[in-house]
């Protein structure tokens, strides 16, 4: 009976070291450029974050210029559009994922097909027939149907045409893919005819998702628990717990305990830790979206870097302590500082509302260079800000 090793140990600089890696953020160029870069960015971190704040740009176009220096937006349309290379669907928030993905992606579209969704349960059946037969005539966008009799909304981010809701459904459900965004206007389109398929993939049986889960994790975080395998979907746990187990056995990961995390176990791939002496350049800075994946975890970007983010854009002003949407930086492998910014887009600039230091930014040795570090590279994202 083979034992269960005892835990390496990692310090937090080691772990950040570690994730760095994976999530592509110590190298200036990790991934090239074009949408062939998009498509190597998207499937390295397993997914890119969908959402519609526009204080600054969209945290998808965000999330892919940390990563890609020379990103422009026409690159993501036309990995989604032309190369058909992402998709958009829901993992823990509304995402872009690798097509070749698509599969892990089937069961929980037949799910919603089978028992509905619960956003959209005032859809009707002849809401349903109508837009299926006007996106069967070609592509729409919900500008497209002028004959809505507006609802009212059942919450706050409801829509109030039925045909809307309806879409929406119809994508949750597989029968239609987003094939095309302007801004956050979206262009559906059948799922078949957008991948040119005669009919779906065989979709992934549970012991593949669980698989697929894992190791999504362990190639975008490098060291994972299972809270940040499982990220909002609990009742996958212990299924994955259960694989982690039997791939320790068979020595294809080990346990690691880092410095603070307590009883909260973490593994890691032999590989990985193996990639962990390769540092991070001082001098190499990202603005990074609240929603970027280093970001979104809270409690793990907490562990590892020491570092808890707020999100104030729903706190009342007067209780703000970082800003409506502030943005961590990134220098090195330290998170120093938290800054507010606003684009604004008459006006052609991007403009600070907020400069707060954090971590290791508040030692006031070098923060002089630390500082022109960081608004050299706020003129390169102001200029991407700005570009159309």
């Amino acid at each position: 009976m083979s034992r269960t090793p005892k835990p390496i140990p990692l310090t937090t600089t080691q772990a950040r070291q570690i994730w760095l890696h994976a999530q592509r953020l110590g190298q200036r160029t990790p991934f090239g450029e074009g949408a062939q870069a998009v498509a190597e960015a998207v499937a390295q971190l397993g997914y890119v974050q969908i959402d519609t704040i526009n204080v600054i740009e969209r945290c998808h176009h965000h999330i892919l210029f940390s990563r890609i220096p020379s990103y422009r937006r026409a690159d993501l349309r036309h990995a989604q559009s032309v190369d058909r290379s992402v998709f958009e669907y829901w993992t823990h928030a509304l995402s872009y994922v690798p097509a070749g993905d698509f599969r892990f992606f089937l069961p929980a579209m037949r799910e919603h097909r089978r028992e509905g969704h619960k956003w959209f349960a005032s859809v009707t059946p002849a809401d349903t027939r109508k837009v299926m037969r006007l996106v069967r005539a070609g592509p729409l966008t919900i500008r497209d149907i002028e004959d809505d009799v507006l609802t009212e909304k059942e919450h706050l981010w409801q829509s109030r045409k039925p045909s809307k809701r309806a879409l929406q459904l119809a994508f949750y459900t597989g029968a239609v893919t987003i094939s095309e965004r302007q801004g956050m206007l979206k262009t559906y389109e059948l799922m078949t005819r957008h991948f040119g398929w005669n009919k779906l993939p065989r979709p992934a049986s549970a012991k593949e998702i669980t698989a697929y889960l894992l190791d999504r994790a362990l190639r975008s975080q490098g060291v994972v628990s299972l809270d940040s395998i499982c990220h909002l979907d609990a009742p996958r746990k212990k299924a994955v717990a259960g694989l982690i187990a039997s791939r320790v056995r068979r020595g294809e990961l080990m346990p690691v305990a880092i410095d603070g995390a307590g009883k909260q176990e973490h593994w890691a791939a032999p590989a990985s830790l193996e990639a962990n002496d390769e540092a991070v350049s001082p001098d190499l800075v990202h603005i990074l979206s609240p929603f970027d994946p280093l970001i979104i975890q809270r409690k793990r970007t907490n562990l590892i870097f020491g570092y808890n983010h707020l999100f104030e854009a729903y706190v009342p002003k007067a209780k703000r302590k970082l800003g409506y949407f502030a943005l961590p930086v990134l220098v090195g492998d330290e998170i120093v500082a938290a800054i507010d910014l606003k684009t604004d887009r008459q006006a052609k600039q991007l403009l600070m509302q907020k400069w707060t230091w954090v971590g290791q930014g508040r030692k006031t040795a070098g923060r002089k260079e630390l500082k022109r570090l960081i608004e050299d590279e706020l003129d390169r994202f102001e200029r991407f800000q700005l570009a159309e």
